[in-house]
């Protein structure tokens, strides 16, 4: 696997989870980050103690094949993207930059709807007062 790949932007992105860039325990802290689970969780719902979990996730010892499945299941991750990085995993996580980008987006898209719904108040306003004078017109 290469080390960068090219963003929908064209622009190089680090591939976070590879193994250049990320460990088994970085692996293993992002899925479970993203299912919302605790280590507790995770160490109740594997029947393993915490520590286990925790020597895991720190890099400091690995689980067996049949806990790995377990794991890879209970996440929603392939064995091969908790054991390389690659395959079925988490998404990378969005940087400060694509945030502030995203929101400065969102942002001006508000103001345009904003611009827009007043514009249509306006006109609405204008067809109420049209559909008075009508309906006073005919009583």
């Amino acid at each position: 696997m290469t080390e960068n790949t090219t963003s929908d932007t064209g622009q190089d992105a680090t591939d976070w989870y590879s193994g250049d860039h990320a460990t088994f325990g970085d692996r293993l802290t992002a899925a479970r980050d993203a299912q919302g689970m605790s280590q507790s969780e995770l160490a109740r719902r594997l029947g393993v103690k915490l520590k286990t979990v925790q020597g895991w996730e720190n890099d400091t010892a690995e689980p067996r094949a049949n806990k790995l499945q377990m794991v890879a299941g209970l996440l929603n991750v392939s064995i091969r993207w908790l054991l390389t990085g690659e395959g079925e995993g988490v998404p990378e996580p969005v940087s400060a930059e694509d945030l502030a980008k995203d929101a400065q987006s969102l942002l001006r898209n508000m103001q345009e709807m904003r611009a827009q719904m007043t514009r249509l108040a306006s006109r609405m306003g204008k067809a109420e007062k049209q559909l008075r004078l009508i309906v006073k017109e005919t009583l």
